[in-house]
């Protein structure tokens, strides 16, 4: 009984406690995604995403197994499809284009939230010190990585993904059923362009640059509440950041 004692004493549960860390802020991350375009598409007109059940906080109704695992290894992802119909808009196009974008944006707006608060209980976290502040400050700045990353990857024009109903706007109703023809290629190109772009183009490849632009956009205008807050919590101390 004593060894099976020590033996659980050294188990190292901070490496589990990440891991659901990554998939809570994974799953948080897609949940506000879709809801976001069912949201705008009822807003437009369009009820099919209620009636179907989409409108909800539960991330189970909106995970698309595939698109999980890309978020959680690879940075970039999606989730399950939002049913919309476009024929409930008064503009078909535009709202579709409207409805695509609600997604990346929620994501951008949820990155910059998430940034500011996990930078600052990271700074507590410096000064106070507190197991409990490092975990925390980890699950947040994960969920602003991922949804940078899922903004990001869903504008890229390739069916079934977010940037191909905005590119629709653009083209012709022919040109556009062309390019919809060949959607069932789009997640397999979808998958070669995550995994086999960066060894094509050794270092910085044109995603994750995107992806880190975003990043430090977002950050050169969060520093500044961050620093209001730190100011008003701790004003003894000076800022880090």
């Amino acid at each position: 009984m004593t060894s099976i004692g020590q033996w659980f004493s050294q188990l190292d549960f901070s490496v589990l406690l990440e891991l659901l860390l990554t998939v809570a802020a994974a799953l948080l991350c897609i949940m506000l995604h879709e809801c976001a375009h069912g949201i705008v598409a009822y807003w437009l007109g369009d009820p099919t995403a209620k009636q179907a059940g989409r409108l909800t906080l539960n991330p189970i109704k909106h995970i698309d197994i595939v698109g999980l695992i890309m978020l959680a290894v690879a940075k970039v992802g999606w989730a399950k499809a939002v049913p919309v119909n476009p024929n409930n808009f008064k503009r078909p196009k535009l709202g579709m284009a409207i409805t695509a974008l609600a997604g990346p944006l929620c994501n951008v707006l949820l990155a910059f939230v998430a940034m500011i608060i996990g930078a600052t209980v990271d700074l507590c976290d410096q000064i106070n010190g507190g197991q409990w502040l490092h975990y925390v400050s980890y699950f947040f700045m994960y969920v602003c990585t991922l949804s940078c990353g899922l903004a990001v990857f869903n504008l890229i024009p390739i069916p079934p993904l977010d940037g191909s109903k905005v590119l629709a706007m653009v083209l012709s109703n022919r040109a556009y059923r062309v390019w919809m023809r060949y959607e069932h290629f789009g997640m397999i190109l979808l998958i070669a362009l995550v995994f086999l772009l960066p060894r094509l183009l050794p270092g910085a490849s044109p995603l994750s640059s995107a992806i880190g632009g975003l990043w430090k956009g977002l950050w050169m205008i969060a520093k500044y509440p961050v620093k209001g807050i730190m100011t008003l919590l701790y004003p003894d101390v000076p800022i880090l950041y």
